[in-house]
């Protein structure tokens, strides 16, 4: 499995994000997150792929890309997120 974060690092949620995105990796260093700008090529691409329209956005995806969950407007709780994300 793996976990995506989607958000937009010029906007009024960016700090917030990058907090997090710091607190998690500091308490869950095992755990990995992929993190994409949503304005980017690959970052339009997966919110059109996975019908996402609220950012920041948290994706947890298997293997195969199938969507397992995702949380929209406001990132989940880091040990939710860590359930999900996959061991380096």
């Amino acid at each position: 499995m793996k976990v995506l974060i989607l958000y937009r690092p010029k906007s009024e949620h960016a700090r917030q994000v990058e907090e997090y995105i710091h607190d998690f990796v500091q308490s869950e260093p095992s755990r990995k997150l992929d993190v994409l700008d949503i304005d980017s090529r690959e970052g339009v691409a997966t919110a059109e792929l996975y019908d996402i329209n609220a950012y920041p956005a948290a994706l947890a995806l298997s293997n195969d890309g199938q969507m397992l969950k995702f949380w929209t407007g406001s990132l989940p709780l880091m040990n939710e997120l860590a359930f999900y994300a996959q061991s380096n």
